[in-house]
């Protein structure tokens, strides 16, 4: 088996990041000095990913353009000597090659990744969200790689989460467990309340998955919020006989689709990074300080508020 094409769905709206995104598609907000959909191409280039298919939505020519060549620029840099530089931008489209679908309406995951089809044809192929940023010495879609030719089946990736927030993910039912991290999975549950949840093994974005997918998407109905949902395919095929795995992937992941999130793993990422972590550390440890300062202050302004609200004198 051998696993080198990926499909990475961009068609979003990114409604949570307007009006940033009103003209700027999500996957191209930055993430320290790359956009957020980078890092999902290097880790899949990192597995051994040599084609990937970029499912885009109308207003996301971006995406296609930063994984082109620029000669222009590329003549600028190379003029003015900064080869560092170029080479940076250039390594990625040698690599790699990139094919853009356009998905017709926004019907969901699932649809997304059905648009593609043509593109992938009567084999395994891996599918990467790029809300999802994925870090640690082993990439997180190698290890799923690895697992899928070992099993010789689809596999998804899982990641424990605290019950109170399982119902914004799809959870696992698991039939078998056969390692600590490797399960047999019985059925998926999408965004299950906390207490009818058959697991805390949420579905975090990375799936590697036979070609029976697109048939069985063929097939799918509208399911929440009226989208074709990729854990329905997914659960038809294993209800349909076809063993389906789940493996707890080793790293770090980054939920990235809320400004939120985009937040934290920029502050968590530039603390781990060089070229950033001196001076970020140095900023926090004295906003800390004004942060302790302001507090003091709001504690001694609430003790001497009487209870009818007003300030003693």
């Amino acid at each position: 088996m051998n696993i080198t094409k990926a499909i990475i769905p961009a068609a979003g709206l990114g409604t949570r990041f307007l009006p940033a995104t009103k003209v700027i598609p999500k996957e191209m907000l930055n993430l320290l000095d790359k956009p957020v959909i980078q890092y999902s191409v290097e880790e899949g280039i990192k597995s051994g990913i040599k084609d990937f298919v970029i499912v885009t939505g109308k207003e996301k020519e971006s995406i296609i353009n930063h994984f082109g060549t620029n000669y222009e620029l590329n003549y600028i840099l190379k003029s003015r000597k900064k080869i560092n530089i170029l080479n940076g931008i250039s390594k990625i489209t040698s690599l790699a090659s990139f094919i853009n679908v356009r998905q017709s309406e926004p019907l969901g995951l699932g649809h997304a990744v059905w648009t593609a089809r043509k593109t992938i044809g009567d084999e395994y192929v891996a599918v990467m969200l790029p809300d999802d940023v994925m870090c640690g010495n082993n990439p997180g879609l190698s290890q799923l790689i690895e697992v899928a030719k070992q099993e010789k089946c689809s596999v998804i990736a899982v990641q424990e989460v605290p019950k109170e927030e399982i119902s914004s993910y799809g959870v696992i039912e698991v039939k078998k467990q056969f390692s600590p991290n490797l399960f047999q999975v019985k059925d998926l549950v999408e965004k299950p309340k906390a207490h009818e949840a058959p697991s805390c093994l949420a579905i975090v974005g990375r799936y590697v998955l036979s070609p029976d997918i697109f048939e069985v998407l063929e097939k799918t109905g509208t399911g929440a919020g009226g989208e074709i949902q990729l854990t329905n395919g997914i659960q038809s095929m294993i209800f349909s006989g076809e063993k389906v795995f789940a493996y707890k992937i080793k790293g770090e992941r980054y939920d990235v689709g809320t400004p939120i999130g985009l937040l934290k793993a920029s502050i968590s990422l530039s603390l781990k990074n060089s070229q950033y972590s001196e001076e970020i550390s140095k900023y926090l440890s004295n906003l800390e300080k004004d942060l302790i300062v302001m507090q003091g202050k709001s504690e001694l302004l609430n003790s001497k508020r009487s209870d009818s609200g007003r300030i003693k004198i």
